[in-house]
């Protein structure tokens, strides 16, 4: 009787020890939504842009004038689905400067903008064959170098 008893109070610490709350990861720059609408095309600049949202999250390397901002809200699911994540919030922000620093253009693209990349499976083919008078000469050089150490040795 003792070891049931033992049993309902160590059941019960682990029940009153698990959270009701979700797990959330947070990366990037929050409410991005927010600091999107806060600037306007044609007056705000640089200087202005990192006041209110901050540096960049990536410059462009082939226009130094075009930023990205990025957030992203990863929630764990639910108890049964072992942790595995749900991305909840997606959103980039990219913002085009001109010559002067000021905002040329902006642009947010948020979870309903990803698009799942297909691959396609193919298989190459090789174009040589090994009747080839190359691949002979190179498949022997293969073979001696890869022989046993006892027989160089000689």
């Amino acid at each position: 009787m003792s070891f049931i008893k033992w049993l309902y109070i160590l059941l019960f610490i682990f029940i009153i020890n698990c959270s009701g709350n979700k797990v959330s990861n947070y990366h990037g720059i929050k409410q991005l939504e927010r600091k999107f609408e806060k600037i306007i095309i044609g007056s705000t600049n640089k200087n202005d842009l990192l006041k209110i949202i901050g540096p960049p999250s990536s410059i462009s390397d082939f226009n130094k004038n075009k930023w990205f901002y990025m957030e992203r809200l990863k929630t764990n699911q639910s108890l049964i689905k072992l942790g595995t994540q749900k991305i909840k919030k997606n959103n980039i922000l990219i913002v085009e400067l001109d010559n002067k620093g000021i905002l040329k253009s902006k642009k947010l693209l948020n979870l309903k903008n990803m698009n799942d990349i297909k691959y396609i499976e193919t298989i190459t083919q090789k174009e040589f064959k090994k009747d080839n008078l190359l691949y002979n000469v190179f498949s022997s050089l293969r073979e001696k170098i890869n022989a046993p150490a006892k027989n160089r040795s000689k």
